[in-house]
């Protein structure tokens, strides 16, 4: 006896009760993709929250949008769970220039790249031997148009759904309990896969074996370019935009097969951007809001139904469905009240601009991009390495709103984790809440400022300037002109003009500081110098009240780096130079002060062992400032034997210390004599 031939379909359901295919819906598909892989705490702005991994891979991840993240994957997890996120969209709404589009792009990298493993492909099914029915010409198979999954398939193979059922155990060999599992995820057949079943059905009498014959699974194709699985859909003129482009429209080849002018196969779908990621996928409307009104009315019917509608006829879809928009589209769009329902449709997440200057510094390094640099008669150009600091610094001020409890400077050190004096990352939570009550969403936290555009353009005038290219190298102060350029020529507000130029002077000030810095480690002739002093100070002041100290102040302690034993003399009148340099004049001033250094210290060596106190910025210029006077009589005496090298010795020690930068601070002849030249200056004082 000959064995019975399994069909395709049956092969497939068979793959997926094992377990090594999958029926599940875009939500779970995402969410699954996430919180497969780790997840890290981490403290943003004084608040504990998730740090998504996924998110943190490849050459050019996602930097910082940890509440974004957050909100996203929460939205996921909910839809996934069967939530009311499920009948929602997605939309980041946000200034020009903050990572919206490319965190929709860089997910939906990720989603394909997760989709190509065996186990997570999608897959879809075809009707073949149609030929033969006679009423569709020479049109032998017809794929699913919406991708519908093969387990829809199964579910649908008879017009009730007790005999569906009866089907799964019987063709299948489903239990109840995985019947329930399936059903969960139940839709309807398309209009036109619905319509197709039919007439096989009607061919082969009802004939389960004869029937199963005419279905064919196939993977979903996943190449980009084709816009299958992940489609982008970005806002047209209002001439060229129409339903069509989204839902698809009639086909006049078609119509020149199919003699029934009932059939619904006659709408080709897949001219619509819906239908190719119809199956599982996520679809991508880049701003939605600048969409003419009767399209973005599609995509209230779309949102809510999950369908596609034309002419009466429905084709069900399970589609994830993101979309961007600029605050003013948004603003604009929010104030015609008539477009309510379809704004109550989406989940809106506020896309913050990045504040952490820290993290910013990975995304200059995007801006400034990690190909070698030539100059335009392509000499190789090199990069100042103050540059990145100095972007940073002054993109992240103008990010940060004014605030009457906290300077520009703290409010910059508390977002990036640092510490702020006196002042704590509460006092900087308190000052967020407070912007975050504000109604208009372009005053609160970090949703105003220059952002990674605005970066880009003013590295592209770096690098065309004459300076730039007669000196091959990317001086770091140069940049701040670049920057002023971009504000004077692509901020039209008047306030935020005058409120950036502010900043700018704020953040040439910290350069001026890091600068000192930089100097004195290379009149030192050692890279660290400054954080080996400022690490003296702090163990001075804990050592200052130790038992163990002898009479000859020699105090030995523990390096927390190394964990070896270690001797230090405390010197009393240092410490004090530091603390005069800090304006402590006081006893109790100076031991309010030591104590403080103290707490810092015990909270974060046990976490960072690396920890150095470099970003307490007012400790590190009073130990450079009392390194310079000490060491040399004066910053002044430095900036003069600089300054004025007529004498051998004064040549000398400049000569020694464009060696040191050249050799161990990465500086570049025109850097080193730029900085020193700076240095030399009276420019940016505070």
């Amino acid at each position: 006896m000959a064995t019975k031939k399994i069909s395709p379909l049956q092969h497939h359901m068979a793959e997926v009760k094992k377990g090594n295919r999958r029926f599940e819906n875009a939500f779970q598909g995402v969410a699954r993709m996430i919180l497969e892989n780790e997840i890290d705490k981490v403290v943003v702005n004084g608040k504990t929250t998730y740090d998504f991994k996924i998110f943190r891979t490849g050459k050019k991840h996602i930097i910082g949008m940890y509440e974004e993240l957050n909100s996203f994957v929460s939205y996921v997890k909910d839809a996934a769970e069967g939530g009311s996120s499920k009948e929602m969209a997605y939309v980041l709404v946000g200034e020009p220039g903050n990572g919206k589009t490319f965190f929709v792009e860089y997910l939906c990298t990720k989603y394909r790249e997760f989709l190509t493993r065996d186990t997570n492909r999608k897959y879809t099914f075809r009707f073949t031997g149609l030929d033969k029915l006679g009423n569709y010409g020479r049109i032998g198979t017809i794929e699913s148009q919406t991708f519908e999954d093969p387990a829809i398939l199964a579910m649908n193979l008879v017009e009730t759904t007790d005999q569906n059922q009866a089907n799964l155990g019987k063709l299948f060999g489903f239990s109840d309990e995985a019947i329930d599992d399936l059903y969960e995820n139940y839709r309807p057949l398309g209009a036109c896969s619905g319509y197709i079943l039919n007439d096989l059905i009607t061919h082969t009498n009802g004939n389960p074996d004869k029937l199963l014959d005419h279905f064919d699974i196939v993977p979903v194709p996943l190449t980009e370019s084709l816009g299958t699985v992940t489609g982008k859909y970005p806002a047209k003129d209002k001439i060229t935009s129409s339903a069509v482009d989204l839902l698809g429209e009639e086909s006049i080849q078609r119509l020149l097969h199919i003699t029934d002018t009932n059939n619904p196969y006659r709408f080709d779908l897949r001219r619509g951007a819906l239908a190719r990621v119809a199956g599982g996928g996520i679809h991508f409307s880049d701003e939605i809001y600048k969409n003419k009104k009767d399209l973005v009315q599609v995509y209230l019917g779309v949102i809510q139904n999950r369908t596609v509608e034309i002419d009466g006829f429905k084709w069900p879809i399970d589609t994830l469905i993101i979309a961007t928009s600029n605050n003013a589209e948004f603003n604009r769009f929010l104030s015609e009240k008539e477009e309510a329902p379809i704004v109550d449709r989406c989940r809106i997440s506020y896309v913050s601009h990045n504040t952490n200057y820290k993290l910013q510094e990975e995304l200059t390094d995007y801006a400034i991009g990690n190909e070698a640099k030539t100059t335009l008669d392509n000499e190789s150009l090199h990069q100042d390495p103050n540059l990145n600091y100095a972007s940073s610094v002054a993109s992240i001020l103008s990010r940060l709103p004014r605030s009457e409890k906290l300077t520009p400077v703290e409010t910059m050190k508390l977002a990036a984790g640092e510490v702020a004096g006196e002042k704590s990352i509460k006092t900087l939570a308190e000052v967020i809440d407070t912007l975050n009550q504000d109604p208009d969403i372009t005053r609160r936290f970090g949703q105003k400022g220059l952002g990674q555009r605005n970066l880009g353009r003013s590295i592209q005038l770096l690098l065309e300037s004459s300076g730039t290219n007669e000196g091959r190298c990317m001086f770091a102060y140069d940049i701040y002109q670049a920057l002023e350029r971009v504000i004077l020529d692509y901020v039209t507000d008047a306030n935020d003009r005058a409120k950036y130029l502010e900043d700018l002077k704020t953040a040439k000030g910290l350069y001026r500081e890091r600068i000192m810095t930089e100097m004195f480690n290379a009149y030192m002739d050692e890279p660290l110098a400054i954080r080996k002093d400022v690490m003296n100070y702090v163990n001075m002041i804990i050592g200052i009240d130790a038992e163990n100290l002898g009479p000859d102040k020699m105090w030995k302690y523990k390096d927390p780096q190394s964990g070896k034993l270690k001797a230090l003399k405390v010197d009393e009148r240092y410490i004090n130079s530091v603390e005069d340099r800090l304006g402590l004049k006081t006893a109790e001033q100076k031991e309010s002060f030591r104590t403080s250094i103290r707490k810092i210290y015990g909270q974060k060596i046990s976490v960072d062992p690396n920890y150095d106190f470099m970003d307490n910025l007012e400790l590190v210029k009073a130990v450079t400032d009392v390194r310079l006077k000490s060491d040399i009589a004066g910053a002044g005496s430095l900036i003069g034997a600089l300054a004025n090298r007529t004498n051998e010795e004064n040549q000398k020690l400049y000569d020694r210390m464009i060696d040191t930068m050249l050799n161990k601070l990465n500086y570049c002849n025109t850097c080193a004599e730029k900085t020193i030249e700076y240095f030399c200056t009276q420019e940016d004082e505070k």
